[in-house]
């Protein structure tokens, strides 16, 4: 029976709701192992009046990242396909002769390949059929003027991780959405993340809508918020992936146990998570995952400095704490109707410390 009384971290959501933070959300806490509370909130499309529910999908936006491209990375490696200090020219011939050939699949990962963080690239891809797309991204990336150095200074870059896919992708001889799919999510069980493409589904109702888009001049639901991934149909190494928040809080879950030293069988050990939880200094990522900043972090002020997690643009972020085996879930639309709305910032630490009240976790 759970003890722990979660009525400020109720509060707070339905503050949320009223102050305009996110139109709708849904909330998972796990605590070794064991869940502690889950509740939707709010409306998952305005217009429609449809409320959220345990099982809504949620686009999960940059957290494709962690819970794609790298754990498709991780997987590579454990099959000994990759390994981190491979280069790009290893793996994309047409790098070879170019400025960022020593680039590593490592400095990809820390974003420390010196790339920039985003490029408008759907402007120019949408022009081109949909085949031809692809193609044409690898002629712009290979054009991409490096900012500073591969190695010598943190820069978040969606640009790495569209160029990882294109290392994972000849590596295994499969699209990122296949590999994810045959590889991961049906393996463990996590039937709710997949990547939707570029027609949305027939079940539209399951979905969370975002941004009613300037560009594509409709509301979006259950299609890809990221130009860029959209117009690479919706499959990218930085953002495409949708679930939900139980999904992405078993994935955690399992990611835990096995940095706990848990030899369940699955397509991850416990070597190599430790591995690519591990950060040298403040400055330093994890192998995919973000650690909390320093000052305000997203996660609060309790959790403690060997917490990994990743936030994504639409509203959504995990945060798994190695010390107390805490995991927190929020997947909010906060970017419906408008990626305008930034109040999220305020109120994801204050949730999330209210969260390590109620599950008796702090420093």
């Amino acid at each position: 029976m759970n003890t722990n009384d979660f009525t400020t971290v109720d509060r707070l959501m339905r503050e949320g709701l009223a102050g305009g933070v996110f139109p709708g959300a849904v909330v998972l806490v796990l605590k070794d192992g064991r869940q502690l509370f889950h509740e939707p909130y709010g409306k998952a499309d305005i217009a429609a009046g449809d409320p959220v529910t345990e099982d809504t999908l949620f686009d999960l936006a940059s957290l494709t990242k962690p819970l794609a491209t790298t754990l498709c990375t991780m997987m590579l490696i454990e099959d000994g396909r990759i390994r981190l200090e491979d280069r790009l020219g290893d793996w994309i011939p047409a790098f070879s002769d170019t400025d960022k050939a020593a680039i590593t699949i490592e400095h990809l990962l820390r974003h420390t390949s010196g790339l920039p963080e985003y490029r408008p690239y759907f402007e120019e891809l949408v022009s081109r059929p949909l085949r031809a797309r692809a193609a044409h991204l690898q002629k712009m990336l290979l054009n991409e003027e490096r900012i500073t150095a591969a190695g010598k200074k943190t820069r978040y870059s969606d640009i790495g991780f569209l160029v990882l896919q294109q290392v994972l992708e000849n590596a295994a001889g499969r699209g990122l959405s296949e590999l994810c799919r045959e590889k991961i999510f049906l393996p463990l069980e996590l039937g709710s993340l997949h990547f939707p493409k570029l027609a949305p589904p027939f079940d539209i109702g399951r979905y969370a809508a975002t941004e009613k888009c300037p560009w594509r001049k409709r509301v979006l639901r259950g299609e890809v918020h990221d130009e860029n991934a959209w117009a690479l149909g919706g499959v990218a190494g930085h953002a495409g992936l949708f679930g939900s928040a139980a999904d992405v809080g078993w994935l955690a879950q399992i990611l835990l146990d096995r940095w706990n030293g848990d030899a369940a069988k699955g397509p991850f050990s416990s070597k190599t998570v430790r591995h690519f939880f591990s950060h040298r200094c403040k400055d330093e990522r994890a192998l995919g995952f973000d650690i909390p900043e320093p000052v305000k972090a997203s996660c609060g002020e309790q959790f403690s400095k060997s917490a990994v997690g990743h936030l994504g643009f639409t509203g959504t972020s995990f945060w798994i704490d190695l010390e107390s085996s805490l995991i927190v879930v929020l997947l909010t639309n906060r970017i419906h109707p408008s990626r305008e709305n930034q109040k999220i910032r305020e109120f994801r630490p204050r949730l999330h410390d209210a969260v390590c009240m109620a599950a008796d976790v702090g420093r």
